[in-house]
């Protein structure tokens, strides 16, 4: 988006530090530019002019009377839309640690940026930006505002089904596999993503129905992609809280046979949003699967409750970085240095390591040159129907 179609607010208490952020502004094109001197100034300025007005804040953060780190805070309390980049000439690691605290108090963060200022910085940051409305528009369906009751009527009319995300070899670009990810089909609202209905799921003890229906469904779509020529492997999705029976491992491997597909070629990603509370019969039902020939991966891993302590308990096959590293990977040292560590351990296991969320070409090259196995994200492909991702592997399966 073009800086003359927005409106900012620089808040910066060095005078000429902001006479330098307004000029880079105007070199580039802004026409709606407010000033505000500390943080208890710029709060006065959005209740005035209705912070809806308001595009994006510049802010910094060591400032009198009030730090940016407290007028965040407000900014957060408030529930603003408006979008924030922090900017200031501390310790990177620091500005690291402001930024994901911003994250924390639900505030919209373009990014966080070392000062001196450069147009280059700011340019990078507007091509991100996503106007309220925008926002609004492809966020609308996606809360928790379905029923536990819309939700199992979808279930039981045959609503959900797997988009499959492809997963390539970084090193030669290979196609080997994919991940299925959960979609319901809304015959309202078309296509409704996860954090719509997994939440329910698993609290009202539901997660199971939807997980049998995504293997069913991908383990078919796996063998009809074998009998296209197309060897790969699909990966699906297994909630830790469904670990807690002890038969749930049976029931796994008594729906993919029945489809005649070899167990080899699904590997459950093991999705860590609660503790594991029952370990023992988590850990015999992961250890079962295992001795049946499935492929066992551990998802987000450095999240949650993903930790190294895991990786010791089960036999896993796979270590998939979580995209908030990755997506960092280029601003933040820190997270380099743990995808970097993550693609070492990987290796002396002798397992793979799949990054996610690759979302461009400098990703690609930085993950394959720290010798990462594999990738999924946007710049390879969003996940698709199973009709679109058969065409996908006809045009680019590299044999």
């Amino acid at each position: 988006m073009n800086a003359d179609d927005l409106t900012f607010l620089v808040v910066e208490d060095d005078d000429f530090q902001r006479d330098v952020i307004v000029d880079i502004l105007l070199r580039l094109g802004a026409l709606k530019i407010t000033e505000a001197r500390t943080g208890t100034e710029a709060l006065k300025v959005l209740n005035q002019t209705n912070s809806n007005l308001i595009d994006i804040i510049l802010c910094d953060l060591n400032m009198p009377e009030m730090d940016g780190m407290e007028f965040l805070r407000h900014i957060g309390n408030a529930h603003s839309p408006v979008a924030t980049i922090i900017m200031s000439a501390l310790d990177g690691a620091l500005i690291e640690s402001v930024r994901k605290m911003a994250g924390a108090y639900g505030i919209y963060l373009l990014g966080a940026i070392e000062k001196p200022i450069t147009p280059a910085h700011l340019i990078s940051l507007f091509s991100i930006y996503k106007s309220r409305d925008t926002k609004q528009k492809n966020e609308s369906k996606d809360g928790s505002i379905y029923t536990l009751g819309e939700i199992l009527e979808g279930l039981i009319e045959g609503q959900f089904s797997p988009f499959y995300q492809p997963k390539l070899e970084l090193a030669t670009g290979k196609l080997i596999g994919a991940e299925a990810l959960a979609r319901w089909l809304h015959p309202q609202y078309g296509v409704v993503t996860p954090n719509a209905f997994i939440d329910l799921l698993e609290k009202s003890g539901n997660i199971d129905i939807l997980t049998f229906i995504m293997l069913e469904k991908s383990a078919k779509a796996c063998k009809e992609m074998h009998a296209h020529g197309h060897k790969i492997s699909v990966s699906v999705n297994l909630s830790l809280t469904s670990l807690a029976d002890t038969k749930l491992a049976d029931k796994i491997t008594q729906i993919v046979l029945k489809t005649e597909l070899d167990p080899k070629y699904i590997i459950l990603e093991i999705t860590e949003t609660a503790a594991m509370t029952e370990m023992a019969p988590a850990l015999e039902n992961l250890a079962r699967l295992r001795m049946k020939g499935f492929g066992l991966s551990i998802d987000d891993y450095g999240t949650g409750y993903s930790s190294m302590q895991q990786i010791t308990r089960i036999a896993f096959t796979e270590l998939k970085i979580d995209q908030s590293f990755v997506r960092e990977m280029t601003s933040s040292h820190v997270s380099r240095v743990l995808i970097n560590s993550s693609i070492d351990m990987a290796t002396k296991l002798q397992i793979k390591c799949t990054a996610e969320g690759v979302e461009t070409k400098n990703d690609w090259e930085q993950l394959k040159n720290m010798n990462c196995d594999l990738g999924q994200g946007y710049f390879i492909a969003k996940p698709m129907s199973f009709t679109d991702f058969l065409q996908y592997c006809n045009e680019n399966l590299k044999t």
